[in-house]
Parts: structure tokens; C-alpha cells; sequence
């Protein structure tokens, strides 16, 4: 799949990038960091003009991402009536508001896999879209102009680039998901302790 949509850029350039990532955003699961990455060192090859892909990329995705929120927005009605005002619901409401701003923009380059979560989950909790918008666009710019920054930069070690952002992303992703598992747990036992006073 990566090798065939990376001869895809090749031949029919920044468009085709624009909408590979586009697709991403609406979170499809594509390999458009690879890709961003590789789109790097094809700048650098000559292949891709740099700054138009860079900008087609950026615009596309957000737009992506944005389709994505409205998806858990317009579905608001739906999960309230199902989950509202239940301590859980409300728990992840007031969670929202205070982490959602950094869940956003490191969700965009850091932890990439949790962004579809994250964009439907802001929508549909009330987050403000100008927000969501914001943070949104900042971290998108730091994946499009980081990542493909560090392939145009390596050239052509973007391969090597490519798997250690793939490996340290997971090692991210894993420590948040223990960071979590710990939290839940030390609730739990807090819960369990004024349950037996």
C-alpha cells in the first residue's frame, strides 16, 4: 500500500498528497505520515514542488479534520441522549475542556493514532470549533512542515526517518495508555476506600 501510493505521488503530484491526507483526516487509515515524510524528500529530489505541496497538504487536511469534528458534532444529540449526565459522560466533558486544547494539537503529530478519536470526541463533548480549529491547524502545521521538513532534510534516509517517528509515536501512544490504566485504577481504589467508611 505505502509503495504504491508513494508512485502515486510521484506521478501525479501535490494534488494526489493533498487528497491522501485529506482522506487521513476523515480517518481513514492511510500511511500519510510516510507519506508526508517521503513527500520531504521528493521536494529535496526535485519531484514535488515544495512549497505548493506543503500548502495543499496543510489546507487539505484540516479540512479532513474538520469534516471529522462536524461528524461527532451533529451526532451530539444522539450520544446524549444515549450517555448524558452520567458520571462517565460528565467526567469526560470536564476532562475535555481542561486537556482538550494539547489532546488536539500533540494528536496531530505526536499521537496520530487517537486523532480520529480526539476530532470526534471535541465535537461532540461541545468543544468550540474556532478552538478546535486553532489547535488544530498549529499541530498540523508542525506534521506537514516537521515531518516533512526532517525528509527533505534526510533525503533519501527517509525511510529510517520514517521508522524510528513510527516506533517513538507507539512508545507515546503506550505511555498514555498506561498514564490512563494507572489514573483508572487509582480512582478505583479511592472509590473502594469512602465505600467502606
Amino acid at each position: 500500500m505505502d509503495e504504491f501510493l508513494l508512485t502515486q505521488v510521484i506521478n501525479y503530484g501535490a494534488p494526489l498528497l493533498g487528497i491522501i491526507v485529506f482522506i487521513g483526516g476523515l480517518g481513514v487509515p492511510l500511511p500519510c505520515t510516510v507519506i508526508v515524510i517521503a513527500a520531504g524528500a521528493f521536494a529535496r529530489q526535485g519531484v514535488l514542488p515544495w512549497e505548493t505541496a506543503a500548502l495543499i497538504s496543510i489546507i487539505s487536511v484540516v479540512i479532513g479534520d474538520s469534516i471529522s469534528y462536524s461528524f461527532g458534532y451533529y451526532s451530539r444529540d444522539k450520544v446524549l441522549k444515549r450517555f448524558s449526565r452520567t458520571p462517565q459522560w460528565l467526567q469526560a466533558e470536564e476532562s475535555f475542556r481542561k486537556w482538550g486544547p494539547l489532546s488536539i494539537f500533540f494528536s496531530r503529530f505526536l499521537v496520530t493514532a487517537i486523532a480520529l478519536p480526539i476530532n470526534l470526541l471535541s465535537g461532540t463533548t461541545g468543544f468550540p470549533f474556532r478552538k478546535f480549529f486553532i489547535y488544530d491547524l498549529i499541530g498540523e502545521l508542525v506534521w506537514i512542515l516537521g515531518y516533512g521538513g526532517l525528509g527533505y532534510l534526510f533525503g533519501s534516509q527517509w525511510e529510517v526517518v520514517s521508522e524510528f517517528l513510527s516506533n517513538f509515536g507507539g512508545v507515546v501512544l503506550g505511555v498514555v495508555f498506561f498514564i490512563i490504566g494507572i489514573k483508572q485504577v487509582w480512582n478505583w481504589q479511592e472509590k473502594k476506600k469512602t465505600l467502606s467508611i
